[in-house]
């Protein structure tokens, strides 16, 4: 997952309510969807943010250690910055990007 070419939008954003529904006639149905995807969003990120952070770990306690870890507080910041999960499921719901089937149907 490529999360710097997503155009979700960081700040919160009201969406239209029938853009929403339009996919499976039910309001509630596609906010599950959607929260289901975000989710699966959110343990990619912060998976993957776990990964670069163990590069930066130190299994000694020492406070100047702690402190001058630079490269550290900027991969923190950069994360800070992104679109919270649920903002990106939106955005590819509205994009048509999630896939998803009804089991009771099949």
């Amino acid at each position: 997952m490529d999360l710097k070419k997503t155009n979700a939008p960081v700040n919160t954003v009201t969406y239209n309510k029938t853009l929403i529904e339009e996919r499976t006639g039910n309001v509630y149905e596609a906010i599950t969807i959607m929260a289901k995807r975000a989710n699966q969003i959110n343990s990619e990120i912060k998976k993957e943010l776990t990964e670069k952070l163990e590069e930066f770990a130190t299994y000694n306690d020492s406070l100047e250690e702690i402190f001058e870890n630079k490269e550290q507080i900027e991969v923190s910041k950069y994360y800070e910055k992104l679109p919270k999960p649920h903002a990106l499921a939106v955005q590819e719901w509205l994009d048509d990007k999630i896939y998803y089937r009804d089991t009771t149907k099949d």
